[in-house]
């Protein structure tokens, strides 16, 4: 989302590496982080403090006799951008019994997706969430409620016919009381624009039942309209927070850089992608970082240890260490580094990854179109043929290359491609004495899966 404000950014600081910081060249370097901001659509209001307090933190003795300014730059632009987006991260407040999260949006914003997320990501952390349908007037919003409960596995409460949304709600926490749930989402209606009887019914919920939450939910891709509407909100309602959905989209990135000064209330939450899982904590000194092009590892690392499964990252170490690594434990592995997110969005938070948008985006086409011809190359083959790598002949080879839509030459390649990443997998057992076993805890899980990744790009 924010690629071209970061390139923009990065050429602006690198200009000033290795030579002094004058007030001549820092001028010139605040006019072009200026345009930088307004291009990316950040709120005029919010540009003119954010260079004021640079041009603040950059002017002076220290700076002009520093030893390294163009990284004192950096540094102080970093910081900016870390107040800027909210200091520090904000978890949600569940104190409650049960805690209540009321999701609030106009329409389109992805309210309901994004309800549902919170649940995954609410499992995922211990709690027992119950989704409620309050939604009573959009006519498919009970059931894409209820459709994306039974996905993620959630009870979505309702009350057939009801448009008593009050009655709703309280009727909720009873049931949530009785059977365990110790979170409640409320997944309340949105219009097409802020109007009187919408505010009405938030009103009435949020004075009754006193939300411990109550999130705003924010399409990035609307840029300076969602600061319009989060100002709307909080006017009215009180928030306690945000989440900014389609951060992973081409917006340019403004809304998520203006709402929070604009209305004082954090991020707490994004959502990366479509998948239900795709619901993070918002981190803005990892934001910060990402913009600038010093990248991420510690969101990186946190989404390997999510998307790995700590027994099947020790019985795949176990196959490797002994060659038994077949064409199925690599589907498994591949569907695993799926739900790790885009190639794209994995380059972005690697530090020193200079690379820009268009080329990225080339590499991570690319990247996924060839683990898919692999993919439909070992679907071609028969169970047994996956199960045991060694039992491959010409026949079989010309067989799966007519499957798969392939010439004999490609299949070959990959065969052969698959029978060297084995061997190489043979030599971790000298990895695991230099690193005391992989596997073990979260970070090993981390280290078997980075050589994991390392041995599937041997196959490519």
């Amino acid at each position: 989302m924010f690629d071209n404000l970061s390139e923009k950014l990065q050429s602006i600081i690198a200009k000033t590496q290795g030579q002094e910081l004058t007030q001549d060249n820092m001028q010139e370097a605040l006019r072009e982080i200026r345009r930088a901001l307004l291009e990316a659509d950040v709120n005029l209001r919010v540009v003119k403090a954010f260079i004021s307090s640079i041009k603040d933190k950059a002017e002076g003795e220290n700076v002009l006799q520093g030893v390294n300014p163009g990284q004192q730059l950096v540094k102080i632009v970093n910081d900016e951008l870390v107040e800027l987006l909210g200091k520090e991260l904000k978890p949600l407040d569940l104190s409650g019994h049960p805690s209540i999260i009321m999701m609030l949006g106009l329409q389109g914003s992805g309210k309901t997706t994004s309800s549902a997320k919170l649940a995954v990501k609410l499992k995922k952390e211990g709690k027992n969430p119950l989704l409620v349908a309050c939604d009573v007037y959009r006519p498919a919003a009970i059931t894409q409620l209820q459709t994306l409960g039974k996905e993620i596995g959630c009870e979505v409460f309702t009350i057939s016919d009801s448009k008593d949304v009050q009655n709703i709600v309280q009727s909720s926490i009873s049931y949530a009381k009785e059977n365990g749930f110790n979170v409640i989402i409320l997944d309340t209606a949105g219009r097409l624009q802020i109007d009187t009887d919408m505010m009405a019914e938030l009103l009435i919920i949020d004075r009754v039942f006193r939300p411990n939450e109550k999130l705003l939910v924010i399409d990035a891709m609307t840029g300076q309209e969602a600061v319009h509407v989060a100002e709307n909100f909080d006017a009215q309602i009180g928030l306690t927070g945000l989440v900014l959905t389609k951060l992973d989209g081409d917006s340019r990135g403004g809304s998520a850089l203006s709402v929070v000064y604009c209305t004082g209330k954090p991020i707490k939450l994004t959502g990366t992608g479509e998948k239900l899982n795709a619901l993070e904590n918002f981190y803005p000194e990892r934001m910060a970082t990402r913009i600038l092009g010093m990248g991420d590892i510690v969101s990186l690392v946190e989404r390997a240890q999510e998307a790995f499964d700590e027994k099947e990252a020790i019985k795949l170490q176990e196959k490797m260490l002994n060659e038994q690594f077949n064409y199925n434990d690599y589907l498994n592995m591949q569907s695993q580094m799926k739900m790790f997110g885009s190639l794209d969005q994995l380059l972005g938070m690697i530090p020193g990854m200079k690379i820009k948008k268009e080329d990225r985006e080339l590499i991570s086409h690319k990247g996924e179109e060839e683990f898919r011809k692999i993919e439909v190359f070992i679907q071609s083959m028969t169970p047994e043929e996956r199960e045991n790598p060694e039992i491959m002949n010409s026949s079989r080879k010309k067989r799966i290359a007519k499957g798969c839509g392939m010439d004999l030459h490609t299949v070959n390649l990959y065969v052969k491609n698959f029978e060297q990443m084995r061997k190489m997998m043979g030599g971790m057992k000298k990895m695991t004495k230099m690193f005391g076993g992989f596997g073990q805890g979260k970070s090993g899980k981390a280290k078997a899966m980075v050589q994991a990744m390392k041995m599937m790009k041997k196959f490519k």
